[in-house]
């Protein structure tokens, strides 16, 4: 009997999990659907930013801007964008891996860290490259301004030298299903084309088409953070959907086959029970 107490302990005790799981499931696919809102709301924007940066490329000529200077790349900012918490699968672990991976690439650097997000900080706070912000509980603040202030932040370390160049890390969303890590060079901001296309439209700027790239740049590098932002909140929720979706079922399944177990269990006791009632009666009658 104390195995078949056992295994309904068990039972309750699988049956409370599938109940937090469940209901994590449905909290992250509420939040992923305004997350997911959010990101389809704010790629046109970031697409027709970045057109724009190409065009003015072109017609700026030899562009000079502290957020477009080049230097020997001896000192690395990393901003990483992870998770506050975890139960979301491979997400954080992604990210961690695609930070690693840049650190390898860029060894005989100063490597330093911004962490967005609890999990970061939990990781790189027990390794030698030194976390210089932290930027927890993003998922409750994402707004243009809390990006414009994190921009702020990390061009100030890029134009003031102390870094030389700036990658942005975070898991880009593409479905429920599929998160894919990103990193990507944030600054210097790279410039690409010539003023030399044949196809190129000529058109009058004021003050000038160098003065007019410099306000973009900033709100370009603003763009590309908040847009980070945004496709890691919705990659953290979508992660932690299906995560949870298949802890559901596989408690499901451990439900039944824990049933299964005590189905059995109480089948082969009733039986020894029987058989020593019998025995006992056999053993009066004779």
């Amino acid at each position: 009997m104390a195995n078949l107490k056992d295994i309904k302990r068990r039972i309750g005790s699988v049956k409370n999990t599938q109940q937090i799981t469940k209901a994590m499931k449905l909290v992250a696919a509420a939040k992923l659907r305004k997350a997911q809102e959010a990101v389809t709301a704010a790629r046109p924007y970031s697409e027709k930013m970045a057109l724009v940066m190409e065009s003015l490329a072109k017609r700026s000529g030899d562009a000079t801007h502290p957020l477009l200077q080049k230097r020997d790349k001896k000192n690395v900012l990393i901003v990483m964008m992870s998770g506050d918490k975890g139960l979301c699968g491979p997400f954080n672990t992604n990210i961690i891996k695609t930070s690693q991976k840049l650190i390898a690439e860029n060894e005989g650097c100063d490597i330093s860290i911004i962490s967005v997000g609890k999990k970061g900080v939990d990781f790189f706070s027990k390794r030698p490259h030194p976390i210089v912000e932290k930027y927890l509980d993003y998922g409750k603040n994402i707004s243009a301004d809390y990006a414009k202030n994190m921009a702020r932040t990390i061009t100030k370390y890029f134009t003031d030298e102390k870094v030389d160049q700036v990658y942005l890390v975070y898991n880009k969303f593409k479905n429920v299903v599929v998160q894919e890590p990103q990193s990507i060079p944030l600054l210097p901001v790279a410039l690409e084309g010539g003023n030399n296309d044949p196809d190129l439209v000529d058109y009058e700027y004021e003050p000038s088409a160098n003065e007019v790239l410099g306000g973009i740049l900033t709100l370009y590098v603003e763009n590309r953070i908040y847009q980070g932002l945004l496709e890691s909140a919705a990659s953290e929720n979508g992660a932690r959907m299906t995560a949870m979706d298949a802890a559901t079922k596989n408690a499901k399944e451990m439900i039944e086959e824990l049933t299964l177990q005590y189905n059995s269990a109480r089948q082969a006791a009733i039986t020894t029970e029987l058989i020593e009632v019998v025995t006992g009666a056999d053993a009066l009658a004779g």
